[in-house]
């Protein structure tokens, strides 16, 4: 937590500034005011006078809320998307003040969806002291600015307050939400499991030759090699060794199907999300892993990165992921990555699409992919459809939104089946099952040995 505390500033007795309800007071009294000119003309001096004697309460009471001593705003330096963050403020004045007192700050959209933040500041138990806080979640990766902040506190009548502005100009580096991988189920899963948080060799599993062992009852019949055993004249079994440094690649479609929101986050950020948790367990397992971000053109290509010390790197290009609102390239995007990689690889494609003639391209490129390496393409079920398809046709309109949104969807599936066909594994999921999903799909893939 970074602490921008403004310095002592001495406030001259204005800018004075009426209140909400003095405004309201001044509405009720124009309609006073055209009955008293319609009714007795020669009263009208009353309605000036009224004007008059409101502008003086609303300065009295400003007047009276006192002078502020210092304020300032507690803004986190760093935070992740769509995990809700505390921005607090504190004000300190010259008399015990007996209004109300706020903060507003302007910052920028991905950090709070109007751009402005509100903080409420009341007393707190302290003698002269003020203190407030305020929930933000950030809809959007990247490094958000909060420009300029603005203490409003009201007088004791509620009608005049004082306001005073200062720049802050503090910047907010929003990250990819990595909760997931701190959650306490995937680290005990980590410890219980067999790749284990330790990185050991696991013998009598896998294809990769290890050592030779003297048969014994109970031993897969399988692993009895024969060779050697002729050679012996008493038999011998085969120990493997259970293949690791594997090379997993999460790719990302960022183009415009990615952009769209999924329960009030883009779908690019859930599953960034997903993959760095993936990424992580791969990590831990003792595989490779690299990110490949693409759009129209190719954002990014990180190096391959096997030790798990290291994730922070791939925190810090997922965070590098831009948000595109153009159709992706996958014909370019994909004949890239293939001639970047020079060994058989696991490739996770993260991506989206709205109709079959929109994902032709991106079929034939993944199927030229999938002659090379293993191919696994992750998409998020639309929730919105589902509900459309599901809803009660109550009314025509209702019916008809039921029938394109259920056009939509067998659509959708016709593309699913014929990447199936051409050796594709399919992962579909709502967007809070992929990130287990996937870990799940990762390791039953690992443990057949299909990647190398």
């Amino acid at each position: 937590m970074a602490r921008f505390a403004l310095p002592r500033v001495n406030l001259p007795a204005l800018p004075f500034v009426p209140t909400e309800r003095a405004a309201w007071i001044a509405a009720a009294l124009a309609p006073v005011a055209v009955v008293i000119a319609a009714t007795a003309p020669g009263a009208w001096v009353i309605a000036p006078l009224a004007g008059a004697a409101l502008v003086t309460l609303v300065l009295v009471d400003a007047w009276l809320a006192g002078k502020v001593l210092r304020w300032g705003v507690d803004v986190p330096a760093d935070t992740e998307v769509g995990q809700p963050v505390a921005v607090t403020a504190h004000a300190e004045f010259a008399k015990r003040t007996t209004g109300q007192a706020e903060v507003m700050l302007g910052c920028d959209p991905r950090l709070a969806a109007e751009g402005r933040i509100a903080i409420p500041v009341p007393r707190s138990p302290e003698v002269g002291l003020w203190e407030g806080r305020a929930d933000v979640t950030p809809s959007r990766r990247g490094t958000a600015v909060i420009g300029d902040a603005w203490l409003r506190w009201r007088g004791p009548l509620g009608l005049g307050a004082r306001q005073t502005v200062q720049a802050l100009n503090q910047t907010v580096r929003i990250w990819p939400d990595l909760s997931p991988v701190r959650s306490p189920d995937l680290q005990t899963f980590l410890r219980n499991a067999q790749l284990g948080l330790i990185n050991r060799r696991i013998r009598g599993e896998g294809t990769q030759f290890e050592a030779l062992s003297e048969y014994e009852p109970g031993m897969d019949r399988r692993r009895i090699d024969w060779k050697a055993s002729a050679r012996h004249t008493r038999l011998f079994a085969r120990e493997n060794e259970s293949e690791r440094n594997n090379q997993i690649v999460f790719a990302f479609d960022c183009g415009q199907a990615m952009c769209e929101p999924v329960d009030g986050l883009p779908r690019i950020d859930r599953a960034v999300s997903a993959a760095l948790t993936c990424g992580y367990v791969a990590l831990k397992g003792g595989d490779k892993v690299a990110l490949f971000g693409f759009a129209r053109t190719p954002q990014i290509m990180t190096p391959f990165i096997g030790d798990p010390r290291a994730f922070h790197r791939l925190q810090s290009a997922a965070a590098g992921l831009d948000y595109q609102p153009v159709e992706p390239n996958f014909t370019l995007a994909l004949a890239t990555l293939t001639a970047k990689l020079k060994r058989r690889s696991l490739v996770v494609v993260f991506s989206d699409f709205t109709d079959p003639t929109a994902a032709e391209l991106m079929v034939e490129s993944l199927g030229r992919l999938s002659g090379k390496h293993l191919v696994l393409f992750v998409t998020m079920t639309d929730s919105e459809v589902e509900g459309l398809v599901a809803a009660h046709p109550g009314d025509i309109a209702t019916l008809a939104r039921s029938v394109t949104a259920d056009s939509l969807a067998q659509q959708r599936k016709l593309v699913l089946t014929r990447l199936r066909r051409l050796g594709i594994d399919v992962l579909e999921a709502p967007w809070e099952g992929i990130g287990p999903r996937l870990i799940d799909r990762y390791l039953s893939i690992r443990s057949s040995e299909a990647i190398g």
